[in-house]
């Protein structure tokens, strides 16, 4: 293996793990771009050693003869340990919270670029690309048909605007329990005021029908005692980690 491959096949596990490592560092998950490069140049330099390793030895026995018997051409021992020690990188990167289990997509993808690293050491070059394909395809399409086709709840910061009068605090817990949308919590802001001021209050709900949700969003808006309301989705950081 001349120097030219050496290069070329660290370059690659660059590219590899460096785009596959943006698309977390996007979605700011725990491990992302560097590690994710780091993974994969560590996997392609460790089986090039074992390959250098093999290399060594054989021209040690076209020397000496005797040295033949000290050679163990096993490649995969060195892949095997990577695999193995990659395993706590995984592991830092899956958080357990509230009974559910977060961070398992990203534990895998930085085994599967491993696997690519190892691919790219070894001169794999159709393997790797395949492999770099379908992670690819696993980690942008499947998310998009997975959002769209399964059926999961969104969460959402509601802040609403209103004049505390007829009872509009409670036609607005109504309207979102009546349509089958969650509140899972809400805070009261400046609480000792008189009817003719506006109050804030903060909705954090979950719903899995969001066209239903933006409907009767359009329904309290119409209210005249309605000022204001505003919408933020949730950050994911904190409530799903892929």
């Amino acid at each position: 293996m001349d120097r030219k491959q050496v290069i070329f096949r660290i370059f690659l596990s660059i590219v590899v793990g460096g785009a596959i490592g943006f698309e977390r560092e996007r979605k700011n998950r725990p491990a992302g771009f560097r590690t994710h490069i780091l993974v994969c140049i560590g996997s392609c330099i460790a089986v090039m050693i074992q390959l250098y390793i093999i290399q060594y030895m054989k021209e040690m026995i076209r020397i000496d003869g005797e040295f033949r018997y000290l050679l163990s051409a096993d490649i995969s021992r060195m892949a095997s340990q990577v695999i193995t020690g990659v395993g706590f990188l995984g592991a830092g990167t899956i958080i357990r919270d509230k009974g559910s289990v977060k961070g398992l997509t990203t534990a895998a993808s930085i085994w599967v670029v491993a696997c690519i690293g190892i691919s790219v050491g070894l001169g794999f070059y159709f393997l790797s690309l395949i492999g770099f394909l379908g992670l690819i395809v696993s980690l942008i399409v499947f998310e998009n048909i997975e959002s769209s086709v399964i059926d999961k709840n969104k969460e959402y910061n509601i802040i609403i605007e209103y004049l505390p009068k007829n009872n509009v605090m409670e036609y607005i817990i109504g309207e979102l329990l009546k349509n089958q949308i969650t509140i899972k919590s809400i805070r009261v802001f400046d609480k000792n005021i008189n009817e003719d001021e506006t109050i804030k209050i903060k909705l954090i709900i979950s719903t899995k029908n969001r066209l239903n949700f933006l409907s009767v969003i359009q329904n309290l808006q119409s209210n005249k005692n309605i000022y204001d309301i505003n919408i933020l989705k949730i950050n994911r950081i904190k409530n799903r980690i892929l």
